[in-house]
């Protein structure tokens, strides 16, 4: 019997233990265990809850960039580790995005009773948002997709990603530079930008991640699930993202075509996937665009 070499591990960025401290917890059922909540800012009568919901192979630090910012603007932020990743227990059944609908909608009914929060999902969370408002659809008044795949525009998958488990530590490190590279940026250089922060992350994530045959996010199952969603749906995508390379310029009318209430897509130059993280000014500007119009519309 081969024995797997121990995982690299790095430091938890210091960004990350700063915010880990100002943050409220909450939990709320999730199969064997919790879904766990992490909150920031003060409720506002004229705003709802704001529910950001992270990437796969992620966590709520997919959001570390831009939680001060939101916060600075108004907003009170609820950011779950989904149910597989982080802090969270598995869902009951199931390992792939329509697996966390329930627990989610438990939650957020918890937390939240009738109030609709407005909801954003980036990449996976984005389908995971989909189908969640698609069964659901009292749980938000508005939502926000930032770089969602399954929305069947791509014939086939766009990038490649490298097996680490198997690799000596340095061998692991990387392949998650190059998973990195390949996937989440357009400028290589912000994996190790800001003091190491989104390789730091990367790695503290994927080690958590109990959800490895995820297969939802390569088919159309979001545009599938947007004729559900009745509220205003946005779009923000970086002009780079490694989903869709050319393909990107098919997305706002397969969104137009699907989502009976869309509202517009944002295409922030010179960004990949992980756009909130790349660049954080121009995100943050946009989503909460977004969310005024949508507000101001519905």
């Amino acid at each position: 019997m081969v024995t797997a070499p121990p995982p690299a591990t790095l430091p938890v960025p210091a960004q990350v233990l700063g915010l880990q401290r100002q943050a409220r917890r909450e939990a709320t059922p999730c199969g064997a265990g919790d879904l766990v909540w992490h909150v920031w800012g003060a409720p506002r009568g004229d705003q709802p809850p704001l529910v950001l919901l992270h990437g796969g192979s992620g966590s709520w630090t997919h959001w570390v960039r831009n939680i001060e910012g939101l916060v600075a603007a108004g907003r009170e932020l609820w950011i779950p580790d989904l149910p597989g990743f982080g802090d969270s227990a598995s869902p009951a059944a199931g390992g792939d995005a329509d697996a966390l609908v329930e627990p989610l909608a438990q939650g957020l009914l918890a937390l939240f009773g009738a109030r609709a929060c407005d909801l954003v999902g980036f990449s996976f969370g984005g389908l995971t948002a989909g189908l969640l408002l698609a069964a659901h659809p009292e749980l938000a008044r508005q939502l926000v997709l930032v770089g969602a795949p399954a929305m069947g525009v791509v014939p086939q998958r766009q990038f490649a990603l490298k097996a680490w488990r198997h690799l000596p530590e340095a061998g692991q490190l990387a392949a998650h530079r190059y998973n990195l590279a390949a996937l989440m940026f357009r400028d290589a250089a912000q994996i190790d930008a800001h003091d190491g922060l989104a390789l730091g992350l990367h790695v503290q994530n994927v080690l958590r991640d109990r959800m490895p045959r995820r297969r939802l996010a390569h088919t159309d199952a979001l545009a599938r699930a947007l004729p559900r969603v009745g509220c205003p749906v946005h779009a923000i995508y970086g002009r780079a993202d490694a989903l869709y390379k050319e393909w990107i310029v098919a997305l706002e009318g397969a969104y137009a075509a699907a989502a009976p209430d869309f509202r517009g897509m944002t295409l922030i130059e010179d960004t990949g996937h992980w756009v909130q993280f790349e660049r954080p000014e121009a995100f943050e500007q946009a989503l909460l665009a977004a969310l005024r119009a949508g507000a101001s519309a519905g």
